[in-house]
């Protein structure tokens, strides 16, 4: 016996998960991926758009110190607060493995140039203020050069060329188009446009609109009268130069080692960029996400580590609830429903902005306690990191880590480093041990600046060393770790180092 099938409407239960993107999640990923300046931007915008947040300005009175017995963060626990203050390295305890040259721009205000009292007095007896002199704007370099260039031409067809070739400067300062270019351009003859070129070259600062390095040390070297056959000669070979092959320029430029040493000496002192100066954006601070110091030392534990989110970076928000009262007492059905859905997205973005903290603290965390040894140590003691480890050790999804630790940095006693910056790839070792590429890179350096001048090592070399302590590395690898370094060839290095 056949049944027909039914072809009628009928309704169905099915139960099934899906996951459902709410203004509310979406809000919360992107908070956790903001950088600070990000994240503190998008909470001005939301300070401005709901009347039931306002920010709090810390008037409030301060959170009790905590107990004494309040456990602290160590590689063997969880991560605990604490103070914001001495978090940073103290002015007696430099950070290793660090260069102190590096971290600031000697003869700048960071040296404490213009500190003392109110200003300083110039060369010209004028006093100079510092702080006014930072906030100064600058003229951007065309508008530099125009200046210039109305002093120097009368005529509109030398303005018109001038003008022309202003605009075709790149950031270093030199011309992105070739003359004959800008001539058919302009429908004037290349001669025109070589002969305003010729006198533009000599523009504040000099070596700006030429074709090449060499003409625009050349051009800087003539302002100086210093441009002498022998000089010229040199600048012809920069190519062996950038080789050392210093025998080969003393015959070249007719010179013994003495004066080849003074001439490159001469050249380092040029500036290669000339128009690099300028079009500048004030350099930004960067401010750590999480703070790091040790904790007090007791006798069970020493040098533990506290952590906590810097509260610089985010601004503690806070609901307006009396008046979110007042107004629902008083107010139309409208602004009811209205205080309702905005009472609802300050609730959301509160509840984000703690999620947010907590969950960098327990990424900063779990990282800490994996890189203890290159806080104690230094970077000899990088251990090999990756996103699945904290993962699977703080129970979050892998993107969530990226999230959390992208665009974030932490101060520690050691400097201030991106959390990115932990995480680095295995190479194999002996007996199964594996070791952190930065450690390997960072190994690579102090091999080659250790070597002899009499013995200086090829990669393949170094790859053997490395291999004799342990660590399995192919000469390739040896290679793009010193390129990375900015560390030239052996050949090179041999020419540099070998006597005069």
């Amino acid at each position: 016996m056949a049944f027909a099938p039914s072809l009628g409407p009928r309704l169905d239960m099915r139960q099934s998960q899906s996951l459902v993107m709410t203004p509310q999640l979406r809000q919360a990923i992107q908070l956790l991926q903001f950088s600070n300046l990000e994240a503190a931007s998008y909470l001005e915008d939301e300070l401005l758009k709901n009347p039931l947040l306002e920010r709090d300005d810390g008037s409030s009175p301060a959170p009790a110190a905590p107990p004494a017995d309040t456990p602290a963060f160590s590689p063997e626990s969880d991560a605990a607060s604490g103070t914001a203050s001495e978090f940073l390295p103290s002015a007696n305890e430099a950070p290793l493995d660090l260069d102190p040259a590096t971290l600031y721009d000697p003869g700048t205000n960071a040296d404490g140039y213009g500190a003392s009292g109110g200003g300083s007095v110039s060369e010209d007896g004028d006093e100079w203020n510092a702080i006014e002199a930072l906030g100064a704007e600058r003229p951007n370099l065309r508008e530099h050069l125009e200046g210039q260039m109305r002093l120097t031409f009368a005529t509109p067809t030398a303005r018109l060329i001038a003008q022309a070739l202003i605009a075709a400067l790149d950031e270093a300062g030199r011309l992105a188009e070739a003359p004959s270019v800008i001539a058919t351009q302009l429908g004037v003859s290349l001669a025109e446009v070589e002969a305003v070129r010729a006198k533009m070259l000599r523009f504040e600062p000099p070596g700006l609109f030429a074709l090449s390095l060499a003409e625009c040390l050349a051009a800087q070297l003539a302002e100086k009268n210093r441009l002498d056959p022998a000089m010229a000669a040199l600048l012809e070979n920069l190519e062996r130069l950038a080789r050392r092959e210093l025998r080969q320029l003393q015959e070249i430029c007719g010179v013994d080692a003495e004066d080849l040493a003074d001439m490159i000496a001469e050249i380092k002192r040029l500036d290669p960029k000339p128009g690099a100066g300028f079009d500048f954006e004030p350099l930004r601070p960067l401010i750590p996400d999480v703070l790091m110091r040790k904790a007090p030392a007791t006798e069970a534990t020493e040098s533990d580590w506290l952590l906590e989110i810097n509260p610089e970076t985010m601004p503690r928000l806070l609901i307006r609830r009396g008046f979110h009262a007042r107004m629902l007492a008083s107010g139309s059905r409208e602004t009811r429903g209205f205080l309702s859905e905005q009472m609802q997205n300050a609730s959301a973005l509160v509840k984000a902005l703690e999620s947010r903290s907590q969950t960098i603290l327990r990424v900063a965390a779990e990282i800490v306690r994996r890189q203890d040894g290159f806080f104690r140590h230094g970077i000899s003691h990088l251990r090999p990191l990756t996103l699945r480890d904290i993962a699977a050790e703080v129970e979050l999804h892998e993107s969530t880590v990226s999230r959390a630790t992208s665009n974030k940095s932490i101060a520690t006693p050691r400097g201030i480093f991106e959390l990115k910056f932990f995480f680095t790839t295995a190479l194999a070792g002996a007996n199964g041990e594996t070791h952190s590429a930065e450690t390997v890179r960072h190994r690579v350096g102090q091999i080659i600046g250790a070597e002899r001048p009499e013995n200086i090592l090829s990669d393949d070399a170094v790859a053997a060393l490395l291999q004799k302590e342990g660590i399995d590395i192919a000469r390739r690898t040896v290679a793009k770790y010193r390129e990375a370094l900015r560390i030239p060839g052996s050949a090179q290095r041999k020419r540099e180092k070998q006597p005069a």
